[in-house]
């Protein structure tokens, strides 16, 4: 999963559709946000000129019902005949009633909205004009009304907007009820008030003009806080405590308009020239926002469809990226495998090319450098394998002739057949390099068994041999006169030299891969000194030993024979393969961490162990072909 988070693919996908969301939600918030602010600054516009135009609106309607009331109170007659004590005569009091009550009817009629009139005067009698028959309320005295209006000094009061009649019992129609008190204006003290009742839908006409919405409220409330009209019908609740008096916005003179957006709704206030009143209208803001939900909605749905294509888009763009780099990996590997034949063919970007291209010549040239290697270094181990298997010398044929002629001395005619048939077969084994310089070690344990014929012929009885070689391993390759030259020096510095009989095993093991042939002997053994001297050498430059080898045979123009690698690292006049021909050999042919191993002890004898991987699919070098001319 890590390996997953931190690919380019993820990663360039992710920044992608990153910085792409970013941006259109920036951009979303921001046109939301404007948006909203130019619908909210429209709403309150429009609600300020609605409060405004209401607002003129009242005021010429109650500029009307003030002139109405003005010419009832300017009226002389009526004055004088409200003035006076009723008449105790009936004909007279009829022709006073009739008088005030024509008087009342003319003014009525001149107005359509008027559904009564009352004058009631100070001195007892009523007079009311109306379209029905009129049934004044017994209480009116104890009436706000009519307390307001004795209170008053002559100027208009305005009532409001009431379900039915304030005064007739019969009128259950809504009214718009205002008055005034009447004066005596010869005397100059009150007489009478006067009650005018009119229809109330043009209030409430104008009133609704304030909604905004289905659900706006507008309401006519006066200083106290009273509501003196509302758009919510009668018996209806409010939808919210819009008349707490501290919550009501109070324009500051008349004709101000406050625009007041708080707890969820938006409030709009004006007052108007002809009344201390506040109109006010309350709209919520879920009406108010479904313009703004709308356009919500909207960009909902377009940043849904915008992330979709800014999805594709990024994973588009990041495989178009990644893709090609995926290739360049998955071929580098190859490379760390060690294909170099494969070619990257992927059209990219410019820059992603550029790098393929570079990859791939790179890799060409890797290839080419790699084969002139391998061939300049089989050629090197060629000549190298040449150079040490022509080190097999005269020595031990000189010492078996040697051995010959001593025992022809003596006539043992069928020791000397053995010796001889050995020594045959031992000088054909030896001497045939042509075909390959590799054997099984089926071939190497019968040539070590021809040899052992010889030396134990040589040693008269002194010598004593144990050869436990598995079955399972004789068919295993390695170098040819691996096992010889050892057993010729544990039997030369080892056993030749002891006064009693000598012991040699020869064995193989398993153990943590690598398969072990183990020549022991029972010899005097070697000092620290000595083994560590050993040790050096076969452990040591090898290779530059070999190397100056085949340079020396190259400027020959031959490898001769009778040559002797390991004679440039042991001192003069010994010759013979020895033991750091043997470790060469098998480091070329197995690797640097196998060869020939040594452990002694003085007084304990010696151990040689010839190291090799146990399976052969460790081999390093392909089968080495020999040099023509040389041996």
């Amino acid at each position: 999963m890590a390996r997953g988070i931190h690919s380019i693919h993820n990663r360039l996908f992710v920044l992608f559709l990153l910085s792409m969301l970013s941006l259109l939600l920036i951009v979303s918030a921001l046109f939301y946000q404007r948006t909203t602010d130019q619908v909210q600054d429209k709403v309150s516009e429009i609600a300020r000129k609605n409060v405004s135009q209401t607002v003129g609106l009242f005021d010429l309607l109650l500029r009307g019902y003030d002139s109405l009331s003005k010419s009832i109170s300017g009226n002389f007659d009526l004055q004088r005949l409200v003035a006076e004590p009723g008449p105790k005569d009936p004909a007279l009091r009829f022709i006073t009633e009739r008088t005030i009550t024509n008087t009342l009817g003319a003014i009525y009629y001149s107005r359509e909205d008027m559904i009564g009139i009352h004058v009631i005067s100070y001195s007892g009698p009523i007079y009311s004009y109306g379209n029905s028959m009129s049934v004044i309320d017994p209480d009116y005295a104890e009436s706000a009304w009519y307390k307001e209006l004795q209170e008053s000094t002559g100027e208009i009061r305005w009532f409001g907007v009431s379900p039915n009649s304030v005064i007739d019992q019969l009128e259950k129609r809504p009214v718009f009820a205002f008055g005034r008190q009447l004066y005596d204006l010869s005397q100059h003290k009150p007489i009478g008030v006067i009650l005018i009742e009119t229809d109330a839908d043009q209030a409430l006409a104008a009133l609704s003009n304030l909604k905004l919405s289905p659900n706006s409220e507008a309401y006519i409330v006066s200083p106290g806080g009273r509501v003196m009209a509302s758009t919510i019908p009668a018996g209806a609740e409010s939808r919210g405590p819009v008349l707490v008096p501290e919550e009501i916005p109070r324009p500051a003179y008349e004709g101000d308009v406050v625009v007041d957006p708080k707890d969820g709704r938006l409030a709009v206030a004006g007052r108007p020239e002809m009344a201390d009143w506040t109109v006010l209208s309350l709209t919520p803001d879920s009406d108010m926002n479904v313009e703004l939900d709308e356009t919500r909605n909207f960009i909902l749905i377009m940043l849904s469809v915008l992330i979709v294509v800014a999805t594709a888009l990024a994973t588009f763009v990041s495989r178009t990226i990644s893709y090609p780099l995926k290739r360049l990996i998955q071929e580098m590997k190859q490379v760390e495998m060690g294909n170099f034949r494969g070619l990257l063919h992927v059209k990219s970007y410019e820059e992603i090319n550029i790098l393929v291209s570079s990859f791939n010549q790179m890799v060409h040239r890797m290839d080419d450098l790699i084969e002139r290697v391998k061939l300049s270094s089989i050629s090197e181990k060629n000549a190298q394998l040449q150079a040490l298997q022509s080190q097999v010398n005269p020595h031990f044929l000189y010492n078996t002739l040697d051995m010959i002629y001593w025992m022809l001395d003596e006539k043992e005619n069928d020791r000397l057949g053995r010796v001889v048939l050995a020594l045959s077969h031992m000088f054909r084994y030896s001497s045939h390099w042509e075909g390959s310089s590799e054997v099984t070690l089926r071939e190497e344990r019968d040539q070590m068994r021809h040899y052992l014929t010889i030396i134990k012929s040589r040693l008269e009885g002194r010598l004593t041999v144990y050869v436990d070689i598995e079955e399972s391993w004789l068919d295993y390759r390695l170098p040819k006169m691996t096992l010889q030259p050892i057993i010729e020096n544990a039997v030369k510095h080892g056993l030749e030299p002891l006064n009693c009989e000598g012991v040699l095993r020869v064995y193989t093991e398993a153990s943590d891969g690598s398969l072990h042939i183990v020549v022991q002997d029972n010899g005097p053994g070697m000092d620290w000194d000595t083994l560590q001297r050993l040790q050096d050498a076969l452990t040591g430059e090898t290779r530059s030993a070999a190397k100056e080898l085949l340079a020396d045979a190259n400027a020959a123009g031959d490898v001769p024979a009778s040559a002797s690698a390991s004679g440039a690292m042991r001192p003069k006049g010994r010759r013979g393969i020895g033991l750091q021909n043997v470790h060469r050999r098998l480091v070329l042919m197995f690797g640097e961490a196998y060869g020939v191993r040594v452990s002694s002890r003085p007084g304990e004898g010696t151990v040689v162990t010839v190291v090799m991987p146990q399976s052969q699919a460790y081999m390093q070098t392909p089968p080495v072909q020999p040099i023509r001319g040389a041996g």
